[in-house]
């Protein structure tokens, strides 16, 4: 697959009052000290994703103040979304909104894509975010399923991509989404289902990343 040289923006949900957790995941450390929404950015950023868009929502203050501690700030865009207790799709859209504002600016380029990850993925590698955007070719890589391929495949992402990272044929994250879609995403998405009815229904291509790691989230403290 040829790699992508248009601007895929990274999108970071971490709204959320993490009510199973039992604080918003926007504020969870792991065992080394290091935030999971510091990680995430820096994950994104190390993969190639530029911007990297984050989605507020419970505990903004407290959020902003601890990506300030860690540096963080001058090199993300943050966004609030106002409407987050309803659920994911609240901040998948208001995350799409900003990535479509950003397309407006002569001081950033256009995204031509936006990669989604959750903030409770905190296990997310570099390498996995790089398969699904193409900055990694999928098709020189081990572990990639792609069934039903066809020679579309080998086109860098581009407004018309839909990609999701499977694990052993499971969908997670990241998932990446190009412009084209953006619209009718931020018109249809509700409750706490995100994109899943859209990609569902969009012939998405699963790619594979299994090989790299679970791609599980973390729900509980347990």
């Amino acid at each position: 697959m040829a790699t992508s040289s248009a601007p895929i923006a990274g999108l970071v949900l971490a709204a959320g009052a993490g009510s199973r957790y039992g604080m918003p995941k926007a504020l969870a450390r792991g065992d080394d000290g290091i935030p999971w929404l510091v990680r995430t950015i820096r994950t994104l950023t190390d993969a190639g994703c530029s911007p990297v868009i984050v989605v507020l929502g419970a505990e903004t203050a407290e959020v902003r103040a601890l990506l300030h501690q860690f540096g963080m700030t001058p090199s993300v865009i943050l966004t609030q979304a106002e409407d987050w207790a309803e659920g994911l799709s609240a901040s998948l859209r208001a995350g799409l909104r900003q990535a479509t504002e950003l397309q407006a600016t002569e001081l950033l380029p256009a995204p031509v894509a936006v990669a989604i990850v959750p903030v409770d993925i905190p296990g997310l590698l570099p390498g996995t975010v790089a398969r699904l955007i193409g900055t990694l070719p999928i098709d020189t890589l081990p572990g990639d399923t792609v069934p039903g391929a066809t020679d579309a495949d080998a086109n860098p992402v581009g407004p018309l991509t839909l990609r999701q990272a499977g694990f052993d044929a499971r969908p997670g994250h990241p998932v990446v989404i190009g412009r084209a879609h953006w619209g009718a995403l931020i018109d249809s998405a509700t409750g706490d289902t995100g994109a899943r009815p859209y990609l569902q229904s969009h012939n998405t291509r699963l790619v594979d990343c299994a090989d790299l790691e679970t791609g599980l989230d973390v729900d509980t403290r347990d």
